[in-house]
C-alpha cells in the first residue's frame, strides 16, 4: 500500500543556524514523501520536542486524509502488555518504585504505581515517558496507560 506524501513538512523544519540545526539535520529527511518511524521521532524528540510533536501530528493528519490504518487499528496484545509491565517493573525497582498491571479495558491499560512511585512528583512523567512508551512500542494498539490510585 503506497503512502501519501506529507503535507508541507518543510514548514516544520528549524530555522537555519539555530543551535539544534546541526543535530537535527542528520535526523530529518527533506523528502516530502518520507514517513518517520517511532524510533526516528524519538530521536528528533530528544533534540526538539515541539518539532517531533508537529511532525507526528502532520503524519497523523495525512494518514487520516489518505484513510490509512493507524496503530490504533491493531489489536492489543495482552501478553505483550504484561511483559512490558514486567520490564518496566525492573526499571522502576532501581529507584525503589514498583508497578502493578490492574487490567486492560478496550485500548486503555490500567496500572497502579507503587513503592517510591506512589508519592513521587515525577510519577506522571514516568508513566508517560517510560511505561506508556514501552507498552505502546510492544503493543501499538494501546491507546493510553493510566494510573489507578
Amino acid at each position: 500500500m503506497g503512502r501519501a506524501p506529507l503535507p508541507q513538512l518543510g514548514e516544520n523544519l528549524p530555522a537555519p543556524g539555530s543551535e539544534s540545526d546541526s543535530r537535527l539535520s542528520s535526523l530529518l529527511s527533506h523528502d516530502p514523501g518520507h514517513w518517520y518511524s517511532e524510533d526516528e521521532l524519538d530521536a528528533i524528540e530528544a533534540v526538539d520536542v515541539e518539532l517531533a510533536l508537529r511532525i507526528d501530528r502532520t503524519q497523523t493528519l495525512a494518514r487520516r486524509a489518505a484513510n490509512l490504518p493507524s496503530d490504533l487499528d491493531q489489536a492489543v496484545d495482552p501478553a505483550a502488555v504484561a511483559q512490558s509491565i514486567l520490564d518496566v517493573r525492573r526499571i522502576l525497582a532501581q529507584d525503589g518504585g514498583d508497578i502493578e498491571l490492574v487490567g486492560i479495558d478496550d485500548r486503555v491499560v490500567r496500572v497502579r504505581m507503587k513503592g517510591a512511585c506512589a508519592g513521587c512528583p515525577n510519577v506522571a512523567l514516568d508513566l508517560r515517558n517510560v511505561v506508556e512508551r514501552l507498552v505502546r512500542s510492544r503493543s501499538p494498539g494501546v491507546q493510553s496507560v493510566v494510573n489507578e490510585f
